[in-house]
């Protein structure tokens, strides 16, 4: 009976810390991505410039406190739910002509107590975890889902697939999920969440 104890008492630190590895991203993170999310904030500004010399200014403006970097609030936790969720794409890369696009709202979907997302529609989706960070941000990992694709890649599997965010509270039902360097089109793209309902 004490030999039972003992193996309990010793395997308890270990569970403990196979939970904290599950809930860091750093440990789950390709180091592309963490690059990509160290290089956040040079992406988001770089991205904004270009969409505004490109001639989006009234559009990048419009966008707000969405579309300023440094404007978020405390609990980036997003409530299990339904979401109407748009993408808008700022700067180019590569061969990309645009450097500002603004699709319509989709349907994303937030489960398992705010830890997975997933886009349900639309031509390019995706489908990741949600890792707690700071007090002010979640990081995302996920990968991208394209045209008639029913299941995702594992995440690290496909570079190009692979997708690293950072989420954050916009304003008391308003979040943001800003991408990085993504791997097609542009330098930042933004993900936009609001409740569907309410």
């Amino acid at each position: 009976m004490a030999a039972i104890g003992l193996a309990v008492a010793l395997t308890a630190p270990a569970v403990a810390q196979r939970l904290a590895d599950a809930n860091d991203w750093r440990r789950a993170a390709t180091e592309d991505d963490r690059v990509r999310l160290r290089g956040w904030r040079t992406a988001w500004v770089k991205g904004i410039a270009q969409a505004r010399s490109g001639g989006a200014a009234a559009d990048v403006a419009a966008l707000g406190p969405l579309a300023d970097p440094d404007h978020s609030i405390a609990g980036p936790t997003l409530p299990d739910g339904d979401y109407r969720c748009r993408t808008i794409k700022l700067g180019s890369q590569g061969r990309a002509v645009l450097t500002y696009v603004a699709y319509p709202f989709f349907r994303c979907r937030v489960s398992e107590g705010g830890v997975r997302l997933v886009k349900l529609d639309g031509s390019q989706r995706l489908a990741g975890r949600l890792y707690p960070d700071t007090d002010a941000r979640s990081i995302f990992l996920g990968t991208l889902i394209l045209g008639d694709e029913e299941r995702s890649y594992a995440y690290g599997r496909d570079r190009a697939r692979d997708m690293a965010g950072v989420l954050e509270r916009v304003d008391a039902r308003r979040w943001r999920i800003a991408f990085p360097y993504p791997a097609y089109e542009s330098v930042v793209d933004i993900l936009e969440l609001v409740p569907a309902t309410g």
